[in-house]
């Protein structure tokens, strides 16, 4: 065999033993590639893509811990203090309707070892401007203090309501199950709700008919931003006792949250109330008045840690059959964000 026929025999028999191995060889796969969280700023901070998805999510809550003071607070005691462990789950995505929402609230209350609930503080749907579950009313968004009372009865409810914005303006119509509130079958409320934001000045007037008393209440709520804090006025008026408000006949409030800086802010209120007693039909009767001031203090000790304190003096008329006088109430709230 001469050199040429030697080189080539070699190369073939390696050829032939590296095509034997090739075909034996074990290859890896290559590892998934993972997918991390993304962040989602459609909808504002903290709100995150669930994976695989196009829906935005935001997980938050608060921890608070309260302590009321006034007038047999708790049986006998004349003070009260409670813990809550507030959880929201707020779930958002696009759709050719407008953005679909679906809202999620928990809450548990632990007023000692043997008093606990826990409960759904909210549970809605809303789309374009149509909402509908369980939810806060429109009665809920008082003036930003503690000392005033213009709503009564819970202000949650069964609803469906719809919303129409445009620019600075909205209005809105709502029909609320009101049986929870009144104890009363078969009982609707109507509401709806006109307002304004313009410059330093914003406000709305609120109407609301319970069909089951046939008595209503409107509400007219007005802030305008003056110095160093903001000025809130507001009056309500009640045909007669009802599920939205039965304080009294009507009722006058005023309040002007300063901030002294970034972190406290201190907001002195007054209120007074006309004609507080009703009859056995709801009619509001009698002469009888109350007046009530007090001060808030609100103070944010880091980010996500904040502290409110209150006082309130209120002084109403006595009668033959009703008990009245003067009577000291508030509270210290510590609360925690996330």
């Amino acid at each position: 065999m001469n050199l040429r026929a030697l080189v080539l025999s070699s190369a073939a028999a390696l050829s032939f033993s590296t095509a034997a191995y090739s075909a034996d060889a074990i290859v890896a796969a290559e590892p998934e590639p993972m997918e991390y969280v993304r962040v989602c700023d459609a909808f504002g901070t903290g709100f995150f893509y669930i994976p695989g998805t196009e829906t935005c999510l935001k997980i938050g809550g608060y921890v608070r811990f309260q302590t009321n003071v006034g007038p047999d607070e708790s049986g006998s005691s004349d003070w009260d203090s409670f813990t809550r462990a507030q959880l929201n789950v707020d779930a958002r995505s696009d759709t050719e309707f407008g953005a679909l929402r679906g809202f999620i609230g928990l809450r548990g209350d632990a007023d000692n070892t043997t008093s606990r609930s826990a409960q759904i503080d909210q549970a809605f749907i809303e789309v374009g401007g149509l909402k509908v579950g369980f939810h806060y009313t429109w009665w809920d968004d008082d003036l930003s203090g503690e000392t005033d009372i213009l709503s009564s009865n819970d202000t949650r409810a069964n609803a469906i309501r719809y919303t129409y914005t445009s620019g600075a303006f909205f209005a809105g119509l709502g029909v609320e199950e009101l049986e929870a509130l009144s104890g009363t079958p078969n009982n609707v409320g109507i509401s709806g709700i006109v307002g304004l934001s313009e410059g330093v000045v914003n406000g709305n007037l609120l109407g609301s008919y319970d069909t089951d008393t046939e008595n209503g209440a409107l509400r007219a709520i007005v802030y305008a931003k003056v110095g160093p804090g903001t000025i809130g006025l507001s009056g309500a008026w009640a045909s007669g006792a009802n599920a939205y408000y039965e304080e009294s006949e009507w009722t006058v409030a005023a309040e002007y949250a300063i901030a002294v800086n970034d972190k406290l802010t201190v907001t002195p209120a007054f209120q007074y109330f006309g004609t507080l007693d009703t009859n056995g039909s709801g009619d509001f009767t009698g002469s009888r008045d109350a007046w009530r001031a007090g001060l808030t203090v609100d103070y944010q000790i880091a980010k996500n840690l904040s502290t409110k304190i209150t006082a309130n003096y209120q002084d109403a008329d006595s009668s033959a059959t009703v008990a009245g006088g003067e009577t000291w109430t508030g509270f210290f709230r510590l609360q925690r964000a996330f």
